[in-house]
């Protein structure tokens, strides 16, 4: 039998392993993070400027932010094909008694998409970005052929805005942003919740919707199984990317199926992945729920035919990582784990390690393991 673990993740130094593959560049990441700053400097000025400037009348609190997401929770990946990209959410805030000042919450909502789209405008224009308007939860910003930015615009109690810390000519969707200001839909904000977070819609208004406690589970999650639950999660999104080029299980459906499943395998990110692996196929056919929110079915938005079309991918995973596992030619293995990674899991077999059955049933999930902080990792 044969330990891939080391061509998985290592913390040695000068050694590549798939988890360092699937990291941004240093380079990247730091456009990334001064393109997220540019775009939040935009938005805390620009939509107040906007409104204002369109005749608003009152006070118009500076927008707070929230990132959210794989960025936050140390989950991104970089891109494994065209025309994938990677995902930067960054949630923009404004107080709940602000946009409920509107009489209808339809004006609102189209309000604050219009005035975050024309605030940004000029950003665009000056970066060569290119602003999209077609997202029905946010506004798109494509900041580069690797990545783009994705702001969801939402509602907040006020109290809860108020703890908010402070963060470190194309079609906006409406003619202008008057018109968005005399769209005439009857509504009513009494139809809505009043004590919730609202995230704004370009089709249904307004729907209840926090990101704040999906990302609280994940990372306690985190806290309770260990760093190898996470990359597990990078992994299986690592094997999704490659596996459907657009589509496929979402990240938080992946996160959420795979939560109970999980158990730590000392030293052997393989075993752990298998032991998910093989379990997700029936995991996802019952039906997996939001985590936090267990009204809300995850596998309902990927839809019967996506969930067994995922189901039935991630049997084949199985069975060929089963075999890789059992092989005895590291060389194989490794042809076949590029077969469902790519080229980013490492062809280098010499690295892999012949172990035997009872070493590897030994590796049990009870087992305790050197500190996976020890030494310096590339991996991030």
């Amino acid at each position: 039998m044969l330990n891939l673990s080391p061509l998985f993740f290592t913390n040695v130094e000068d050694e590549v392993c798939m988890l360092q593959e699937l990291e941004l560049s240093p380079e990247q990441r730091e456009w990334i993070a001064s393109a997220r700053l540019d775009v939040r400097n935009c938005l805390r000025d620009g939509i107040p400027n906007v409104l204002m400037t369109n005749g608003y009348d009152g006070d118009v609190q500076q927008p707070r932010f929230f990132t959210q997401g794989s960025w936050a929770y140390k989950t991104l990946n970089a891109p494994a094909k065209h025309p994938q990209q990677a995902d930067i959410d960054d949630g923009c805030y404004l107080p709940l008694s602000f946009v409920s000042q509107t009489k209808r919450p339809s004006v609102a909502a189209n309000v604050f998409f219009a005035a975050a789209e024309e605030a940004l405008l000029p950003l665009v224009k000056e970066k060569g970005w290119k602003l999209v308007t077609e997202k029905s939860t946010c506004v798109r910003i494509v900041i580069s052929s690797y990545a783009h930015i994705d702001i969801p615009l939402y509602a907040i109690p006020d109290e809860e805005f108020a703890s908010l810390t402070k963060a470190s000519m194309e079609s906006y969707g409406y003619d202008s942003l008057m018109e968005a200001l005399n769209r005439a839909e009857k509504d009513a904000w009494t139809a809505l919740p009043a004590n919730k977070v609202l995230l704004a819609h370009r089709e249904c208004d307004w729907m209840a919707s926090d990101p704040r406690p999906v990302k609280d589970w994940f990372l306690g999650e985190v806290a309770a199984k260990g760093e190898q639950f996470r990359r597990v999660i990078r992994y299986l999104k690592a094997y999704r990317d490659w596996r459907w080029s657009s589509g496929g299980p979402s990240s938080i459906l992946l996160m959420a199926a795979a939560a109970p499943l999980f158990d730590k395998r000392s030293g052997r990110d393989d075993l752990a992945l298998l032991d998910v692996v093989a379990l997700l196929p029936s995991r996802l056919r019952a039906g997996v729920n939001n985590p936090v929110e267990q009204s809300e079915s995850l596998t309902e938005r990927l839809g019967e035919n996506g969930v067994e079309e995922a189901a039935k991918a991630l049997e084949s995973f199985e069975k060929v990582l089963r075999a890789a596992i059992e092989a005895s030619s590291p060389a194989q293995a490794c042809s076949w784990m590029q077969r469902e990674f790519g080229s980013r899991f490492p062809n280098e077999p010499t690295r892999v390690i012949v172990v035997s059955v009872a070493a590897t049933i030994a590796a049990t999930p009870a087992n305790a393991g050197p500190s996976e902080l020890v030494g310096r990792t590339k991996a991030g």
